[in-house]
């Protein structure tokens, strides 16, 4: 039985250039707009991966247009963490941060472990398997929670 669907998610990940887009994407090409979904990184400061875009692509995917962003920009920005529904850290050092972050609200923080395809693979084939390999995972942890997807 999966969830229902929570009214706002907030993905992350160490840059928000690899994984924590893909599962932006992912979302909100699954559900459509009955789920508000953002996406951040620890830092910042890296464009979106090609990789990810071209894995992302395979599925129908859109991520050539995302700007990447990071947690203390979501401030400056005026997002704030607490009015997101659930937190989904991609990796150890951003669920550190969201619990850092968000140890004063009531919010729940889940870790999902995915494989950081960056620096994987000699060939450009291998890389790209490697990056397959981590959207393939978001989208299975993705399906498990929050079932078929509902978009059109």
């Amino acid at each position: 039985m999966s969830d229902s669907l929570p009214q706002s998610v907030l993905f992350c990940c160490d840059h928000n250039a690899v994984r924590s887009p893909m599962a932006e994407g992912m979302m909100k090409k699954f559900y459509g707009h009955t789920t508000y979904v953002q996406s951040a990184g620890v830092r910042g400061e890296m464009e979106i991966d090609g990789f990810s875009v071209a894995v992302c692509d395979e599925l129908g995917i859109e991520l050539s247009r995302h700007r990447t962003r990071s947690f203390d920009e979501m401030e400056e920005w005026g997002d704030d963490l607490s009015s997101f529904d659930l937190i989904v850290a991609l990796s150890p050092a951003s669920q550190r941060r969201a619990l850092e972050l968000t140890r004063l609200y009531h919010l729940d923080v889940q870790y999902w472990p995915i494989l950081d395809p960056t620096g994987l693979g000699e060939t450009r084939e291998a890389k790209l398997d490697a990056y397959r390999q981590a959207r393939d995972q978001i989208k299975g942890h993705i399906l498990e929670k929050w079932g078929a997807p509902t978009a059109k």
